[in-house]
């Protein structure tokens, strides 16, 4: 199933482009590149070849689909081990 602006919460980010709109930490807002880990907490996403620590719960990520759509997610609905929220029921 390809990843949708619809079910986006439901599949693995790891590989596609994200950056940080806004974030309650301001120096984290402008960070961009590939998301390469995510943990229940946090997506870790490397800009410039170093890996960036955003925690989910604080931050809205503008999402670059593989279709090339960008969807805006707000990290606390992405709050949940990858796993299980890829299973989640919607």
């Amino acid at each position: 199933m390809p990843i949708t602006r619809q079910n986006v919460l439901r599949h693995e980010l790891i590989g596609l482009e994200a950056r940080v709109t806004n974030s309650s930490d301001p120096g984290l807002i402008g960070i961009y590149g590939t998301i390469v880990d995510e943990t229940r907490d946090m997506l870790v996403i490397e800009q410039d070849g170093k890996p960036k620590i955003v925690p989910k719960a604080t931050a809205i990520f503008m999402i670059t689909l593989p279709i090339g759509e960008e969807v805006e997610v707000d990290g606390a609905k992405l709050v949940a081990r990858p796993e299980k929220r890829v299973r989640k029921r919607r």
